[in-house]
């Protein structure tokens, strides 16, 4: 089932958001063909303004529709006139007032670039289609631009007449590893259509950018680090120095008075009681008496 099912809207509350972002009890069916309706109205507007999504969020009578592009020029147009056009064409079909805001994704904080993103691929080999460019060669050379601009892995299918055939059939190319079936894994994909005078031909690519933590198992990691910071500290983490507050030092304690020092006490003298040390004792003479019974018990032991 990873091919059959959308990438996006597999992982939708996993990792990606939702691309319209609206409450509705009643109002429902209208909201989803505005928006429906302001999708394609603006991609059949601008079909080579390298559109790559288009966000939509609502609050009241208020609408703000968000587009990231790769040619923030030509959606803008000469002094903002494009964009006055587009957001006049909203606001008389949805009778509502609306706000267009163009994002550019050559900025360095975009967190795809065009060169690999999916939705701007798929419509750069379909146009190198319909400008008679050999599938193979149209689908190789997207493939390498995206792995050289830092892309995990990258797979391009075509399928129609291709090369002019009388029978359709498919063909696709792959470089690197595309995970279908991780929800983790952050896959884009996108899908462009090719008019030729064959025939139409229907491209779909998708990249993969690398894993991401989900929603659930962030907010599960946060959850576990303030219950960790309240256990060790009893209230969660202390709060940061605000940096518009000077910061006080503590109050510094007053010296305290060294002690004088202390004398030494002179060595008592020697009582008069105690005797001086005695003099080395001179040798005792052994009386003759006590050494005969020695030797006489000697003699009677050798006999």
């Amino acid at each position: 089932m990873g091919h059959k099912v959308h990438p996006y809207g597999f992982r939708l509350g996993v990792i990606y958001p939702w691309k319209s972002n609206w409450y509705a009890k009643r109002d429902y069916a209208e909201h989803l063909h505005e928006d429906i309706w302001i999708r394609k109205h603006i991609r059949s507007r601008l079909t080579r303004a390298g559109i790559s999504s288009i966000d939509i969020e609502r609050k009241g009578d208020q609408i703000w529709v968000f587009i990231r592009t790769a040619r923030p020029g030509i959606v803008i147009g000469r002094k903002g006139a494009e964009v006055d056009r587009l957001r006049k064409d909203i606001e008389r079909y949805t009778k509502k007032r609306v706000d267009v805001k163009v994002e550019d994704m050559n900025q360095a904080s975009s967190e795809v670039r065009p060169e690999t993103d999916a939705a701007l691929l798929a419509q750069g080999v379909a146009e190198q289609l319909v400008g008679r460019v050999a599938f193979r060669r149209a689908m190789r050379r997207a493939v390498q631009t995206a792995m050289r601009s830092g892309a995990l892995g990258v797979r391009v299918a075509t399928a129609g007449r291709l090369g002019g055939t009388e029978m359709g059939r498919k063909e696709w190319y792959r470089e690197g590893r595309v995970p279908l079936h991780t929800l983790r894994a952050k896959v884009d994909f996108g899908t462009a259509e090719a008019r030729t005078t064959m025939g139409a031909i229907g491209v779909k690519v998708w990249v993969y950018h690398g894993d991401e933590v989900p929603y659930r198992e962030q907010e599960t990691e946060r959850a576990r680090a303030r219950a960790t910071a309240r256990a060790r500290g009893g209230g969660g983490a202390r709060p940061a120095p605000r940096a518009d507050v000077p910061v006080e030092a503590p109050p510094a304690e007053p010296p305290q008075a060294e002690a004088p020092p202390v004398e030494e006490l002179p060595a008592p003298a020697p009582a008069e009681s105690e005797a001086p040390p005695a003099a080395d004792a001179a040798p005792v003479d052994v009386p003759a008496a006590v050494e005969a019974p020695a030797a006489a018990e000697t003699e009677g032991g050798e006999a």
